[in-house]
């Protein structure tokens, strides 16, 4: 287990295989590619020719740097190739009895001191050990794709696992120009621990028929920043590789979160197991490609197609960083905004923030200074909700307080004019709520914007059942007239994004609450493995820990479900005053301003 991992054996060259295989060559190793499928080994060969290729055009490596690579990937069908390699990377389908039967063959075929590992992304690295001649060799190596571009590689131990095999591996996916996370053996591990309990959500609200396919990964791209929405990620994964993923976590943690949704395994039976098989949660242009093409399920052009009332001037309640920025999108788009606060001072205040927003546009050259006067100019700061007597759309931007907003809703009831749309931008309480406490529920709706709104695209819009069709469809037109992306959904806990990322954000606590991985550990899986923009603990210091425990706490009383409890050390950093950056301690500590 000391000498250098110069000669290295990938049995399995599906995806996985191969982009292993590809980084390992290009990074000076010999490679001996092993699959029983003539064909498979051919488009190994195939791929790792056209990817150097591609790699030499870009000339991030020179032609003779590329006949290096391609002269040290040799094929073959048979196992007993793997005889003098001084680590095995398994990569064979997701199930013991395959990669059990790998394990047993190389026992009788490589020499003692060569180290065996598993790619596998869910099933028991232990398990597998225990099946071993030599349990002490045996450990995991998850790397994620494209292998090519993804930085990150779980090391994942058993108790059996002997430290040097862990330190050879790590010190070669150091070399590879990787960061290792060395992780215990647990189903799913770091990365997809998290990434498959949110898939699976997104795919049961799908399956619910809650929100549409379309909606919900545009709303997790918009609202989030992801590189990809959950469902056109399973579709990259694999539907059936996903469910065979959330079998083995279901099965350690009973976690009501991680039971396969049903979806999955009517897709998986049928074949439609995403991009590998041309048809998924969307239908693609062939198997293997990635072009999504129309099918019976997309919406039509006309989707937004009028119908609503007319919208000239808009109403907005509040005085907030959330009310500035609202006002000033709608101003931007050429509406008369009314900015009303508590006072004239707080609604001034909130016009000369809005001033500060626009001159910084101004600066970077995003706007002219004309554009700005004119935006301004459209912008009247009231001290009273009575300035909204004459608006078409009143949009509330206050405390997140249900009290608050029924009282708020109540005064629009009474000040507004017959017709005038009702919004709210609450993220996480009952619309409905709102709503009764109007005479006319049927013009109110949710219009959920996300901060900073200026700078973010998406707007969920959410109806209640009361909701008329034609304050839906205004809603829409005007979204789309102020440069947002909408998205419709329901109204109960969370909408679409805040049902799906908190859930998810809980789960990293616990993590961290069981001592299974670091904070920095985990926040590095997730931006490395999942191409997140921010880690879960970043993001949690940056929302603040109060607000996140209100909202998991909503979506726990929504669905009763326990695994949406709140983690208890949230729960206690919140007790304790540690609530992010705005108090300079949450999950990590900040300096002072």
């Amino acid at each position: 287990m000391d000498t250098p991992l110069s000669t290295i054996a990938v049995v399995g060259l599906g995806t996985m295989g191969t982009g292993i295989a590809d980084v390992l060559a290009r990074a000076g190793r010999e490679v001996i590619g092993i699959d029983i499928s003539d064909t498979a080994a051919a488009q190994a060969v195939a791929a790792l020719e056209a990817s150097t290729a591609r790699a030499v055009a870009r000339e991030r490596i020179t032609e003779e740097e590329r006949q290096d690579a391609l002269a040290r990937f040799r094929t073959f069908s048979d196992l007993q190739a793997a005889a003098g390699a001084d680590l095995v990377i398994e990569v064979v389908p997701e199930s013991y009895e395959a990669k059990q039967e790998v394990f047993r063959a190389l026992d009788g075929i490589v020499r003692p001191d060569a180290i065996l590992a598993t790619g596998t992304n869910a099933l028991s690295v232990t398990r597998l050990a225990a099946d071993s001649a030599h349990p002490e060799r045996v450990l995991g190596l998850h790397f994620f794709a494209p292998v090519q571009a993804m930085k990150l590689v779980e090391v994942v131990s058993s108790v059996l696992t002997d430290p040097r095999a862990v330190d050879a591996v790590t010190r070669l996916a150091q070399d590879l120009g990787k960061e290792p996370v060395a992780v215990g053996d647990r189903a799913g591990f770091i990365a997809d621990g998290l990434l498959f309990g949110y898939l699976n959500q997104a795919a049961a609200m799908y399956e619910a028929k809650y929100a549409s396919r379309e909606d919900i990964d545009a709303a997790m791209k918009l609202g989030c920043g992801l590189p990809m929405g959950p469902l056109a990620l399973l579709d990259l994964v694999g539907v059936d590789t996903a469910r065979t993923v959330l079998e083995a976590m279901y099965a350690a943690s009973h976690d009501r979160l991680h039971a396969p949704a049903p979806i999955l395994k009517q897709l998986s039976e049928a074949g439609l197991t995403g991009r590998k098989a041309g048809r998924g949660f969307y239908t693609y242009a062939a198997p293997g490609s990635g072009e999504v093409v129309p099918d019976a399920l997309t919406p039509s052009a006309s989707a937004d197609a009028g119908g609503g009332r007319e919208i000239r001037s808009v109403g907005v309640a509040g005085s907030g960083t959330m009310a500035s920025g609202i006002a000033e999108v709608f101003a931007k788009a050429g509406y008369a905004v009314v900015l009303a606060a508590r006072s004239q001072e707080k609604a001034d205040t909130a016009k000369a923030r809005i001033a500060k927003s626009l001159a910084r546009s101004v600066d970077k050259g995003r706007m002219t200074a004309e554009a700005r006067d004119t935006t301004l100019a459209l912008i009247t700061p009231a001290g009273s909700l009575d300035a909204f007597a004459e608006v078409d759309l009143a949009v509330e931007a206050v405390a997140e307080d249900l009290a608050v907003k029924q009282e708020l809703f109540g005064r629009l009831d009474k000040i507004c004019k017959p017709g005038a749309v009702l919004a709210t931008t609450t993220s996480s309480l009952p619309v409905i709520a709102c709503a009764r406490a109007t005479s006319r529920p049927q013009d109110v709706i949710g219009m959920h914007f996300f901060n900073p709104a200026p700078a973010m695209k998406l707007v969920e819009i959410v109806r209640t059942v009361l909701t008329a069709d034609d304050v839906h469809a205004t809603v829409r037109e005007v979204t789309a007239k102020i440069r947002k992306h909408p998205v419709d959904c329901g109204d109960r806990a969370g909408f679409i994004v805040n049902a799906l990322l908190f859930p998810y954000l809980n789960n990293a606590v616990k993590m961290v609450q069981e001592h299974y991985a670091t904070l920095d550990d985990i926040d590095a899986a997730m931006k490395l493995g999942g191409g997140y923009p921010m880690g879960p603990f970043e993001l949690l210091d940056v929302v603040g820990l109060d607000v996140s425990l209100a909202i998991e706490q909503v979506l726990h009383r929504e669905f009763r479900d326990p695994g949406l409890a709140p983690a208890p050390l949230l729960e206690h950093l919140v007790a304790a005053g540690c609530l992010g950056r705005k108090t300079g301690r949450g999950f990590r500590e900040y300096a002072r301003r």
